[in-house]
């Protein structure tokens, strides 16, 4: 295996994707932590952004390329499934380690699929291609591992209420602008143009438009119905808990919101467990943070936040089940912080 670059300051890292939703808070992240970056190597993926802002320094985007990338110690993908498919199982090839935040690789079963608090241990030193989760699992993720080591999990149930960034630039712009369009034809005194501004909206990013409005589908639908977002979640929270017959039905929607991802999950244990424990559980769990009741998360509220954050505990209707509000921000512990989590591990070894 060749060596990889390592210099007296730190480690060579590259970032594909870096002019990205994703990949500025990655940037970010990275410049306010202590993680040990000696030289950043930055890569479009295909978008106008010219350069990105680091420590205070612009720096130009390039193309990726093997040989550039071959240059890291650590590579971070924060693009399409695409860029991802094309360059990163190469590059781990190559010895690069290489931590990719998109789809194409999570349910791969030689890939590890990591959200450290829950499952660090699956890491291995001989597979440097290690997927990050999807964001709308990772805060339910979190919540769930900790009640399925206090009592197992027998089945979840769970809808999501996703923010428009979690679809990318492109419709985040889509939504701010209906907003504007709409609120700029209506007055207080007159409700009733209020349906026929939303219905002169035509979307062009999202399947409906999104501006005061809910839309039941993230990602296109497969034959069974289901939304491709919601076999995802599925299929990844089963993996992450290593638990591959566990029985997982989602309602994905997104809702007109700008950043954070909310669910509401229904948790059935397969051992009883009081609401007082289960509490206890959850405000012991890592990457956690148990509200007091009355209070709750919101994702205003969450927004710029590593942590899940969970509310609303309860009892469900079927025995042992708890109901839980659960809430994240989709670009960091979704994306950027667990990533950068992920390398903080593979130091914390010596791998890197």
């Amino acid at each position: 295996m060749p060596r990889l670059k390592k210099n007296g300051r730190g480690l060579a890292v590259g970032v594909v994707g870096a002019s990205g939703m994703v990949g500025r808070e990655l940037l970010s992240v990275l410049e306010k932590s202590r993680f040990p970056v000696g030289e950043l190597k930055v890569f479009s993926s295909g978008r106008g952004a010219k350069s990105v802002l680091f420590r205070s320094r612009r720096l130009p985007l390039s193309a990726p390329s093997l040989a550039a990338l071959r240059g890291c110690r650590l590579a971070f993908f924060v693009s399409s499934d695409a860029v991802s498919r094309r360059w990163a199982p190469a590059l781990a090839a190559s010895g690069v380690w290489v931590i990719d935040d998109s789809s194409a690789f999570r349910l791969d079963a030689n890939v590890p699929l990591v959200i450290p608090e829950i499952n660090a241990s699956v890491l291995r030193r001989d597979r440097r291609l290690v997927a990050g989760p999807n964001c709308t699992m990772s805060g339910l993720g979190l919540a769930a591992a900790a009640l399925d080591r206090a009592a197992g999990l027998k089945d979840v149930r769970a809808a999501s209420y996703q923010a428009v960034s979690g679809a990318g630039l492109s419709a985040l712009r889509e939504f701010l602008l209906q907003a504007r369009t709409v609120t700029g034809r209506l007055r207080a005194e007159r409700a009733d143009l209020f349906a026929p501004a939303l219905r002169s909206l035509r979307p062009a990013v999202l399947p409906r438009a999104i501006a005061f409005n809910a839309v039941p589908q993230v990602g296109d639908f497969a034959a069974d119905g289901y939304s491709r977002e919601e076999i995802k979640v599925a299929a990844e929270l089963r993996k992450v808990l290593r638990s591959p017959r566990l029985p997982v039905s989602v309602t994905a929607v997104r809702v007109p919101t700008l950043r954070g991802h909310a669910l509401a999950a229904w948790l059935r244990l397969k051992r009883p467990l009081s609401l007082a424990r289960a509490r206890a559980v959850l405000k012991k769990a890592a990457g956690v943070v148990m509200m007091a009741a009355p209070d709750y998360p919101t994702p205003a509220g969450c927004a710029g936040r590593t942590e899940a954050f969970v509310g609303r505990l309860r009892r469900g209707a079927s025995p042992n089940e708890i109901a839980l509000w659960v809430v994240s921000d989709n670009l960091l512990k979704g994306a950027a912080s667990n990533s950068l989590q992920i390398a903080q591990e593979l130091l914390r070894r010596g791998w890197l």
